[in-house]
């Protein structure tokens, strides 16, 4: 567990003892915009879905292996992004302002030099496709989309970083703002370059990545336009080019198993989607659907976890065990709550759901309906697990904890979730089904380890203030 380090002993009594009640607000206060802007975030996403779904079942089929292939690189690189939440909750905690600035901008760099040493991968994404397994015509549909998002990686990650600092700062609504904005201007965007409409040319796949390009873009301008206007106190652009190589190996160590953890999670769903696409397009189309709607609830939880990271953060900066006791075990019960709601709304209103996604006239409606309901009855099962294990990474990510969550994250999902998912899909042939037994039993295996690694040994933290 990471220790607090070259600090002073600080005098608890100093600290205003918080009721749950209080914690409650708090969290709810800083929690509910972060939530707002993880779903208008996913919005953004799953427009491209619904409408691409309302285009053709093979262009949807093929959004899910392009978009799960650009997002699987996308969130190993957020986690330079990702860092800058605790680090700069820290910082503040410990009244460390000059930190904010020198952790951010070193995120930045971090992101524009990864953003660009990973474009090939995108730039031959359809051979790489087709080797793992997939059908070549779909292969073909995403590669133009992927040579346009590649481009888009810069962007969207100057955005993530931007994103972290606002929330460590505890400004959260311009974050909801600007991701509601990106929500309306991208489904613009796609109605005119997926469809053709108003005299635009019918670009389909193309269209729907160049609306993200746009989209991400002007994120970006409008978050560093506002970063320079409401916080010129902390002077983010000062010696913006000058290297602060402590800093950068700082946020490097710290990011590089945030994002090797996120990755062990995302990757293990994308692999779960090749899976798919060797039982067939109907198939890979309905648990592309189904994981939308999981999705839905996952941003939900991850909205709260964040606000845990920061919580977490600013107790851990100031050495407040107690304060750091209460704030966990309330967001861990809020999360339980948040995850009983959404079971129950996947239970009742299955079918009505995974409707919203195909076309009325679409000549494989009630394949894909069937397959889609079966699977979002697992996806009910895993709300628990799924918020259960985010919970817990955030609150030791907020003690900057990264490393052991890391293997953790990676044992749970590919030692024991992965040959699940291929001995009840594959071996028992219980198909689609069988792969979702395995990510159920993943992200379970990674609630219990997490749990465990954070009520155990948070202890710590208050003997090393």
């Amino acid at each position: 567990m990471t220790q607090i380090q070259n600090q002073p002993a600080l005098d608890q009594s100093t600290f205003p003892q918080r009721s749950y009640g209080t914690h409650l607000r708090s969290v709810l206060t800083l929690g509910l915009p972060l939530a707002g802007s993880q779903l208008a975030q996913f919005a953004v996403h799953m427009t491209d879905v619904i409408m691409m779904g309302w285009y053709g079942l093979d262009e949807l089929a093929a959004l899910v292996l392009a978009s799960g292939y650009w997002f699987v690189t996308f969130i190993l690189l957020c986690g330079f992004a990702f860092a800058v939440m605790p680090i700069v909750a820290k910082a503040l905690g410990a009244q460390n302002t000059t930190l904010v600035r020198r952790a951010t901008r070193m995120a930045m760099w971090l992101s524009v030099i990864f953003a660009v040493l990973v474009y090939p991968i995108f730039l031959f994404s359809e051979a790489a496709l087709i080797a793992l397994g997939q059908e070549p015509h779909i292969a073909a549909l995403a590669q133009p989309y992927l040579m346009i998002t590649g481009f888009e990686m810069a962007p969207a990650l100057i955005v993530q970083v931007f994103r972290s600092y606002f929330s460590a700062l505890e400004r959260t609504r311009v974050v909801l703002m600007a991701v509601m904005a990106a929500v309306v201007v991208n489904f613009g965007l796609n109605y005119l370059f997926i469809f053709g409409n108003f005299g635009f040319p019918e670009m389909g796949m193309l269209g729907a990545g160049l609306a993200s390009f746009i989209v991400s873009t002007l994120m970006m301008i409008g978050l560093v336009i506002y970063a320079q206007i409401a916080t010129p106190e902390n002077e983010l652009f000062r010696n913006l080019f000058k290297p602060d190589w402590d800093i950068f190996g700082t946020v490097f160590k710290m990011g590089l198993p945030i994002g090797l953890t996120s990755l062990a999670e995302v990757s293990l769903f994308n692999v779960a989607a090749i899976m798919m696409g060797w039982i067939g397009t109907a198939t890979l189309a309905a648990h592309g659907i189904a994981l939308q709607l999981s999705a839905i609830a996952f941003m939900m939880q991850l909205g709260l976890a964040q606000a845990a990271t920061i919580r977490a953060g600013n107790a851990f900066g100031r050495g407040d065990e107690a304060d750091l006791r209460r704030g966990a075990l309330v967001v861990t019960c809020m999360s339980f709550v948040m995850a009983t709601v959404t079971c129950l709304v996947y239970l009742t209103f299955g079918e009505a759901l995974v409707g919203l996604f195909i076309a009325p006239d679409e000549p494989a409606r009630a394949e894909v309906l069937r397959i889609g309901v079966v699977l979002l009855l697992f996806s009910a099962l895993f709300q628990f697990s799924d918020g259960g294990q985010v919970i817990a990474l955030s609150l030791l990510r907020g003690l900057q904890d990264t490393a052991v969550p890391m293997w953790q994250a990676t044992f749970s999902y590919w030692a024991i979730g992965l040959p699940v998912a291929y001995l009840f899909g594959f071996v028992i042939n219980w198909g689609a089904s069988g792969v979702w037994v395995g990510l159920l039993v993943g992200l379970s295996v990674a609630w219990v380890l997490m749990g465990i690694r954070f009520w155990r040994y948070k202890s710590r933290i208050a003997s090393s203030s």
